[in-house]
């Protein structure tokens, strides 16, 4: 995404979202010959040979190549043969097909944040999980050099790689479109509450990807895209808009893959999963959110001890304290993102993101509760976020 607007306006809102802006940044061709090595362009989107990247003797061209495909480019890229021996696919296929009974049968079900509950099969955390329940088949499959080379590109060294399953069965739904994490998972009001700037940062603090664990013909719906929508300024205000999903599905479009293929994106790219009309495909993909290093503060923070210690003081002045006094307060003491959490115990239920501590807290005090029932909330929302 560009910085360059950033000098015409420093804050965004609904009603800078202009669909025939949008248009004109979407409604483009892609050009191969902007794109060295990328193999050939299909509905838009940059399609690369894997064998054709590992055989490049220059791999800080082949980074700055991806960089401008899915900065300055459609925002999406598809991997062929990213696994070129599909034997740490299907090895990996069973431990999640295994992960997958296992939560079955403890009654649990993993949500979805864009589609109905209970439509797919979700497995939160399954990085941790397929590295416990079988620590080979673990580093054969992300000892992969394509996904090695695309985060690096992207985020640098140092990155963090959170991985979720997700099956969709015969006659499972589309998602609506959306932007992903970070900014895409608050709601308007809230995404509107920050700068501009932060708004451009947002996408380059992470990737998005997925490895086909089957053959996907786009009968069975895979994700659907529409490039060059990480172009748009207020797109994370934008997408919820009904002109905006009107238009997204008028024009999105949907690559097949065959099992071992990786597709990667631009977080800010508008996208949903497409609806599996297939008689008898479980689409299985292994979704990837790979995030930056620099993702993190300095210094360790017991901020759960903070508030507990602050909140006595913000309860006593309840009555008469000043609105935005109390909401600094909690800013400076409380945690006021909820992730990173373990969704399995602690999923979003009202919203796309679980509650925060600061959410707790500000509810504690909206509800008069003693410091002793605040401490138990936070403890109990502290134990829901551990994996």
């Amino acid at each position: 995404m560009s910085f360059t607007s950033l000098h015409r306006r420093s804050w965004l809102s609904e009603s800078d979202c202009d669909l025939a802006e949008f248009r004109g940044l979407v409604e483009r061709d892609t050009d191969l010959a902007d794109h060295p090595y990328a193999s050939a362009v299909e509905q838009g989107v940059l399609v690369y040979d894997s064998a054709r990247l590992r055989a490049a003797g220059d791999r800080r061209a082949v980074r700055a190549a991806l960089v401008r495909a899915l900065s300055d480019g459609p925002g999406v890229v598809v991997l062929r043969g990213a696994f070129a021996d599909p034997g740490p696919v299907d090895r990996m296929s069973a431990v999640f097909d295994a992960l997958i009974a296992e939560q079955r049968a403890s009654g649990e079900g993993g949500g979805d944040h864009f589609a109905k509950p209970g439509a797919n099969d979700r497995v939160w955390n399954a990085l941790e999980k397929a590295a416990l329940y079988d620590p080979e088949a673990f580093a054969d499959y992300y000892g992969n050099d394509i996904l090695a080379l695309v985060s690096t590109a992207w985020l640098g060294p140092g990155y963090q790689v959170t991985s979720q399953v997700n099956v969709v069965n015969p006659g499972g739904a589309a998602q609506t479109a959306h932007r992903d994490y970070h900014l895409g998972f608050l709601g308007n009001e809230a995404a509107a509450a920050y700068p501009a700037h932060v708004h451009a940062l947002s996408p380059v603090l992470t990737l998005q990807g997925a490895v086909a664990h089957c053959d996907m013909p786009v009968e069975s719906g895979p994700t659907m895209y529409l490039p060059y929508s990480q172009h748009y300024e207020p797109g994370y205000l934008a997408w919820r808009l009904p002109p905006f999903q009107e238009y997204f599905e008028a024009r999105r479009v949907q690559l097949p893959l065959a099992k071992g293929d990786a597709a990667f994106f631009n977080p800010a790219v508008f996208h949903a999963a497409g609806t599996n009309r297939s008689a008898g495909i479980r689409r299985t993909a292994n979704l990837l959110q790979v995030s930056s290093a620099f993702g993190r503060a300095m210094e360790n923070v017991d901020r759960e001890a903070v508030a507990n210690a602050v909140y006595p003081v913000l309860l006593a002045r309840r009555e008469r304290a000043d609105a935005a006094w109390t909401e600094n307060v909690i800013a400076a003491s409380a945690e006021g993102y909820p992730f990173p959490t373990d969704l399995d115990s602690d999923p979003p239920v009202d919203g796309l993101a679980p509650p925060s501590q600061a959410d707790i807290v500000r509810r504690a005090l909206a509800g008069a509760l003693t410091p002793r029932e605040l401490r138990e909330e936070l403890r109990a929302g502290a134990e829901r976020r551990r994996s």
